[in-house]
C-alpha cells in the first residue's frame, strides 16, 4: 500500500515551541515556509514561485527537544513526515479542517549553511547550550581534535 509520506524543504517562520503533556511526552511544533523555484522564460532567470506554509509538528520519539533546541528561527531544513488532516468545529458552529505534517525525520539543509553535529546525550549529561547553534561542546571539540 503507498502511504502518505512526504519530504519538504524549507525555511523554519519562526523557532519551534516546546510542550511537556502530562503523560511526560514532548511535541516541538513549528510553522514550515516551502518556496518553490520556477524559470521564467522570459527573463530567462529562475525566481520565487508561491509560498506554501506547512505546520509541523515534532514528537519526543523523533527528537522534539532536539529540535527545540538546535534550529532558530530562518533555519532551512528538510522534514520527512506524514501529512494528518484535522477536523474540527468552530465557536461559530462552521466545521474546519486543517492539515499537519507528523514530522519522523529531520536536518538541517547544508545548501546554504554549515553544521556540525553533535551527538545528543541523556539529559542530566548535556553541556549548557551555547549562543551558536553550529558551536560544538568543548568536550566534543576536542574529542574530534584528537580523532583527526
Amino acid at each position: 500500500m503507498i502511504g502518505n509520506t512526504v519530504t519538504l524543504v524549507g525555511n523554519l517562520t519562526d523557532a519551534p515551541s516546546i510542550r511537556f503533556l502530562d503523560n511526560g511526552s514532548s511535541v516541538a511544533n513549528f510553522n514550515l515556509a516551502v518556496t518553490e523555484r520556477v524559470f521564467d522564460k522570459s527573463s530567462n532567470e529562475w525566481k520565487d514561485g508561491d509560498t506554501v506554509f506547512v505546520r509541523c509538528g515534532v514528537w519526543k520519539s523523533a527528537g522534539a527537544e532536539n529540535v527545540a533546541e538546535s534550529l532558530p528561527k530562518g533555519s532551512r531544513v528538510i522534514v520527512t513526515g506524514k501529512l494528518r488532516q484535522h477536523n474540527y468545529t468552530t465557536d461559530n458552529g462552521e466545521n474546519r479542517s486543517v492539515l499537519n505534517l507528523e514530522v519522523e525525520e529531520i536536518g538541517v539543509s547544508l545548501r546554504f549553511a554549515v553544521a556540525k553535529p553533535v551527538k545528543a546525550t541523556r539529559a542530566a549529561q548535556t553541556p549548557a547550550p551555547s549562543s551558536d547553534p553550529w558551536s560544538m561542546p568543548t568536550s566534543a571539540a576536542a574529542g574530534a581534535e584528537r580523532s583527526s
